[in-house]
């Protein structure tokens, strides 16, 4: 005798609609997801350890230069956030230049505010590159990034094919065998682990189809 197939209800994940964030969502979202990379990248510059990307390069910048690291990572990230205009549009490079803008702000607070006489590199460094890959992850999330070496090399893989990840991958090296001319090598080590735990975070979270806002 056949049985009739047992009814189910409507899934609450999968039957649910795109909700679009509302402005407000958007402005919460990303002054968290900036100050959350903000926080992260303060505790590696305590750790005096760098990580990938052109956030690593700023922190380099600063242990060799001594300028102010908010600053500096302005300056290496703005043209970056300009050159998204060709890539992603006007609405993506305006929120891209804020959230820069707003990472080099909330570094300066965060400074004098948050006094620390000693942190242990090995928590800094692992600390700091989970915060910041969650940081990155809800300013991704709100249609927003801080600019980075991820623009160029979407212009260089429509330009020769070169695939995306390739690009960020040997620039990040880079980054970290730079560090070696600044940065004692036991931390070098240190932030090489850590640029892995950042991408950890980025590539197990950050998937299509995961998040359904937008």
């Amino acid at each position: 005798m056949d049985s009739a197939a047992p009814e189910t209800g409507p899934s609450l994940v999968f039957d649910q609609k795109a909700a679009p964030h509302s402005w407000l969502d958007d402005v919460v979202g990303l002054a968290t997801g900036t100050f959350t990379v903000s926080l992260g990248l303060f505790l590696l510059h305590l750790s005096t350890a760098v990580t990938g990307g052109t956030a690593g390069l700023s922190l380099l910048l600063n242990y060799a230069l001594e300028w102010p690291f908010w600053a500096l990572f302005a300056v290496v990230n703005l043209p970056f956030g300009v050159l998204a205009v060709w890539k992603r549009g006007w609405n993506f490079a305006l929120r891209t230049m804020v959230c820069i803008g707003a990472v080099s702000g909330f570094s300066v607070v965060i400074e004098h505010f948050f006094l620390v006489e000693r942190i242990d590199p090995i928590f800094g460094t692992v600390a700091g590159n989970l915060l910041a890959g969650i940081g990155l992850l809800i300013v991704f999330r709100h249609g927003a990034s801080l600019g980075g070496i991820n623009v160029v090399a979407l212009v260089i893989q429509d330009a020769t094919g070169i695939r995306v990840g390739w690009t960020m991958m040997v620039f990040d090296v880079l980054v970290i065998l730079l560090a070696l001319l600044v940065v004692p090598w036991p931390n070098v080590l240190l932030s090489a682990a850590g640029a892995v735990v950042l991408n950890l975070v980025l590539a197990l979270n950050h998937r299509p189809g995961r998040y359904i806002g937008h």
